[in-house]
């Protein structure tokens, strides 16, 4: 008797794309990161500069309930002191956009959003997230840093004398990703690595994340 097929696990990969379209490919097995090279339109580049050249604090949290695939996700009182400046109609659209795109294609009922307002690497060390999958943008400075498989061995995430110095991918500002991370059914291990940048003084970043939760 034939001993039974084992199954193989997808070799590990990162894809990208210049239209919205890649964001799918985060769903085929083995892909831990999908990323779309999009360049933010003019009127929403200056409304993060113009918020981050007040600098005043922001770190926003809410959650959104959709409850069928037509709703408008309610983003009233997002950013809410800043509906005067110039351009907020504008970014408000574009998160509310990323919001329904995101949960047409995971089929999310239930999504966390977080818009912050840094002066500091929220997570400075490489690592994974416990979560199954997160949508990270930059309206503002720098992007996230990443890194492809086997360039940092798993086991000493979180170790500064660990970390490498080559290999370490850029997100740009406006791209946008998605990162697939330990509780996505199929990828328990292979969290895709990253960190936060670190900035410079007098240097700030506008980052907005997106969760699944149901």
């Amino acid at each position: 008797m034939l001993a039974p097929m084992m199954k193989l696990r997808p070799v590990i990969r990162q894809t990208s794309g210049e239209t919205p379209l890649a964001l799918a490919d985060i769903l085929e097995d083995g892909v831990n990161l999908a990323l779309w090279q999009r360049q933010l339109p003019l009127h929403i580049v200056e409304f993060g500069q113009l918020l981050i050249s007040l600098n005043e604090p922001l770190a926003e949290s809410l959650v959104i309930e959709l409850n069928s695939e037509n709703a408008e996700p309610d983003l009233q009182g997002l950013a809410s002191r800043c509906r005067d400046l110039e351009g907020y109609d504008g970014f408000i659209a574009d998160v509310s956009w990323l919001v329904s795109a995101f949960a047409c294609l995971l089929g999310a009922k239930r999504i966390g959003v977080r818009l912050r307002l840094l002066d500091k690497a929220m997570c400075p060390r490489f690592h994974v997230d416990h979560v199954p999958v997160r949508l990270i943008t930059t309206y503002a400075g720098i992007g996230s840093q990443w890194l492809r498989e086997g360039v940092m061995d798993r086991r000493h995430l979180g170790q500064t004398s660990a970390e490498p110095e080559d290999g370490i991918e850029q997100v740009r500002c406006g791209e946008v990703v998605l990162l697939k991370g330990e509780k996505w059914h199929g990828n328990e291990g292979f969290g895709l690595i990253h960190r936060s940048p670190q900035l410079n003084a007098n240097e700030r970043r506008l980052i907005l994340t997106l969760d699944w939760l149901a």
